[in-house]
């Protein structure tokens, strides 16, 4: 970690009195990193909306389908992985340089759970490099200063935002971030996207009554938004086949992949 990306002053403190969801996600993916009331509100969110557990472990394993892709097959050697969460099994870099040992990745989040966390981000392949910002995806101007430390930006990049323009509830500016990180890159980047979803096709109307007890019980506030308005987080972008699909659609291991209520998609910058 670049000694100017730590955090000045006392060590973040851990609020454990609220759900919290880097906490509540690991919880649903069978990771040990959360606390009894993480657990609570994720069973009843569970309970509302049974689908959930199979949401998070398709978002994950999505990220492990697209980093693969896009190092095996599309040559890839630098990720910008933007809201980290918590690291669990095959995080970003792990994929990566399983295939390429001389992999970038960069993790940003500025989350105090994930932060204190972020030493099992850095243990990079010494033919690569992995580093940690501490940074706000609202602010992705510092976002893309932090990340040229590590990451030649005059070379591809795949930026990396799975679960994470959810979290920014206007519209406008969660199309704002899309944009400026994006442009901040050259031709032949990447953006990798997952977003949750009311649309009906993909089962997404019980997500109402859940993100509305999550917004009442737990941090921070989410939002579901429709395959129309995902979409413009691509603009000017090219989307990849199979194009905006259930993430668990997307290039599956099997042809029984399940169907969740979570858009994903991989789109190049031309």
């Amino acid at each position: 970690m670049s000694e100017h990306q730590r955090p000045s002053g006392a060590a973040p403190r851990l609020n454990t009195g609220v759900a919290h969801n880097a906490r509540v996600w690991n919880y649903w993916i069978g990771g040990r990193d959360n606390y009894e009331v993480d657990q609570q509100v994720g069973d009843q969110v569970a309970g509302m909306f049974p689908v959930i557990r199979d949401v998070a472990r398709a978002d994950r394993e999505f990220l492990g389908r697209a980093v693969r892709f896009l190092v095996g097959e599309c040559g890839v050697r630098q990720f910008l992985d933007v809201g980290t969460g918590l690291p669990t099994f095959d995080n970003t870099h792990e994929i990566a340089q399983r295939i390429a040992p001389d992999s970038r990745i960069v993790y940003v989040d500025n989350d105090p759970v994930v932060l204190a966390h972020a030493r099992s981000l850095l243990t990079s392949a010494p033919e690569g490099a992995t580093d940690y910002i501490d940074a706000d995806v609202h602010d992705p101007e510092t976002v893309v200063r932090g990340a040229a430390d590590t990451l030649d930006l005059k070379q591809p990049v795949a930026v990396m935002m799975l679960g994470i323009l959810n979290f920014v509830l206007d519209m406008d500016r969660a199309q704002e971030i899309a944009r400026t990180l994006m442009s901040a890159v050259p031709s032949g980047s990447y953006l990798v996207l997952t977003h949750p979803t009311t649309d009906a096709d993909l089962g997404g109307q019980g997500n109402v009554e859940a993100m509305r007890f999550w917004n009442d019980n737990a941090t921070p506030p989410i939002t579901a938004r429709t395959r129309e308005e995902i979409s413009t987080f691509l603009d000017g972008l090219e989307i990849l086949p199979p194009g905006l699909v259930s993430c668990a659609q997307w290039r599956p291991d099997s042809d029984s992949a399940v169907t969740v209520p979570q858009f994903g998609v991989v789109a190049v910058k031309p």
